[in-house]
């Protein structure tokens, strides 16, 4: 975000930089996955690739992606359900496996983006710099990636008072250094046992590892980036949020945009025939099994309410 908009923005949404040390971490996780990724373009074409590590690749990806999805987003940052507290700590783990931050700062950004969505204060709006085609590059850019090298902070006491009121919650904030080396290396340790080689190790650490998070935090950015520009809106939203088919699928249902904007407290998003929304059926059988409940199903009394007009 350009020094304008933050010094008109709202009063108290920042809470200083991010540390020196902290803010290298983040570039070297977010330029040695991507590297990784272009690397993995080649490598698929000649060796190094095997079925193992696309299973671990794709259990894994599940996993942290659903933990994100699931846990991060509709759970902790919008109350979508209330669960117990094994499953609160299981989805505040598997969130934070997927290298998207610390819990508190990714709960507190997403909530700072929602209080300002697509308006000065919006943390990744494509918007904010107009809408010219050069405007619109640099915020698509913005969006996707820009704002995550940025050292400014949101404020958590403003926006995630609740989770730092929450011992179990602070503690996973804490140990996110720790399960970001568990999420590199639990593929390599379970690659190298199947195998029992070094180079199983090896290729899993880098499928499974290195490319599983680049892939996972590029769509994951690309519903704050695409998401917010083109697509659907069947749904009357004070933004520009979109519904992108496309990345149904592999975001777990986060596509339906338009949706959660809406009506973001809502724990289904895909609403309307066709719509798959893994991440919904996911907190269904959470719900079914005893584990979530006070789940906020869509009525069809609410979605007609906030339906745009034909």
């Amino acid at each position: 975000m350009s020094a304008t908009v933050q010094a008109r923005g709202p009063k108290n949404m920042l809470a200083g930089k991010r540390p020196l040390p902290a803010h290298i971490t983040v570039y070297l996780f977010v330029i040695v996955p991507f590297l990784a990724l272009v690397t993995a373009v080649p490598l698929a074409w000649g060796w190094g690739l095997t079925w193992l590590d696309l299973a671990l690749a794709a259990g894994f990806y599940v996993l942290t992606c659903l933990g994100t999805t699931v846990g991060f987003h509709r759970y902790f940052t919008h109350g979508s359900f209330k669960a117990k507290r094994p499953l609160r700590l299981a989805l505040a783990v598997a969130g934070s496996l997927a290298v998207q931050g610390p819990i508190l700062h990714w709960v507190a950004d997403h909530r700072r983006h929602h209080a300002f969505s697509d308006k000065e204060g919006d943390p990744h709006s494509p918007w904010l710099f107009g809408t010219s085609p050069g405007a619109l590059a640099r915020g698509f850019w913005h969006a996707h990636l820009g704002w995550i090298l940025d050292r400014d902070l949101t404020n958590q006491e403003r926006f995630a008072p609740d989770l730092l009121a929450d011992r179990d919650m602070r503690v996973v904030h804490r140990l996110f250094g720790p399960l970001t080396i568990a999420t590199l290396l639990g593929p390599a340790l379970l690659g190298g046992l199947i195998t029992w080689s070094w180079a199983g190790a090896l290729t899993a650490f880098f499928w499974a590892g290195l490319v599983r998070i680049t892939f996972l935090h590029h769509v994951t950015w690309s519903v704050n980036s695409v998401c917010h520009m083109i697509g659907e809106r069947p749904f009357v939203a004070r933004d520009r949020s979109a519904n992108f088919w496309p990345l149904a699928i592999l975001s777990m249902g986060e596509s339906w945009h338009n949706l959660h904007h809406a009506d973001p407290t809502q724990a289904r998003h895909g609403v309307r025939r066709g719509q798959i929304d893994i991440s919904a059926r996911v907190i269904w059988i959470f719900e079914r099994f005893g584990w979530a409940h006070d789940v906020h199903w869509p009525t069809a009394e609410r979605l007609a309410k906030i339906a745009r007009a034909a």
